[in-house]
């Protein structure tokens, strides 16, 4: 199966095959090309009721992501036993709400989209920011990931993780 993506906002418009090839590179510099995972773009409605519903948040953010492997060590990749357990499991993009951070910071919206996946990735494979520990290895595996993404694209990403006390 690999990637699967769903667009189901009408608010921003989305060059899926982009964001579909650079998820596919994300998942080879991961070496998590052979687990599935999906990806939903939602508005800022569907994404501020699914923060609301699981973290207790009443506002949009950039990105959810719900693992398969709940218990993930950071820099672990789980034992599968089963084809079916080849699955890293959900991730929820706020495109609204990325493409309004866009919009302030005169940046690509393709751009972000990539990184805040990749952020949402690192968080299906057990990496935390809740503390300042957690929130250095993060920030070093996502800066790993993006120089290994310029060297191969070309395209320069850059994190966009705030401080830990700053979380999403």
């Amino acid at each position: 199966m690999g990637v699967v993506l769903r667009n189901l906002q009408r608010v921003v418009p989305l060059r899926r095959a982009r964001l579909r090839s650079d998820v596919d590179r994300l998942r080879h510099i991961l070496g998590i090309h052979k687990f599935d995972l999906s990806i939903v773009c939602v508005d800022n409605h569907r994404i501020k009721q699914i923060n609301n519903i699981y973290r207790k948040k009443n506002v949009p953010t950039d990105v959810l992501s719900f693992p398969f492997y709940e218990d993930l060590r950071p820099g672990k990749l789980p034992c599968v036993l089963h084809r079916d357990e080849l699955n890293l499991g959900d991730i929820f993009l706020g495109v609204e709400f990325i493409m309004n951070q866009c919009v302030d910071e005169s940046v690509d919206l393709h751009d972000t989209l990539t990184v805040v996946t990749a952020h949402g990735i690192c968080h299906l494979l057990g990496y935390r920011h809740e503390t300042e520990e957690e929130w250095t290895e993060m920030l070093q595996r996502e800066s790993y990931i993006l120089t290994e993404f310029t060297r191969l694209t070309g395209r320069h990403l850059q994190p966009l993780m705030k401080r830990c006390d700053d979380v999403r």
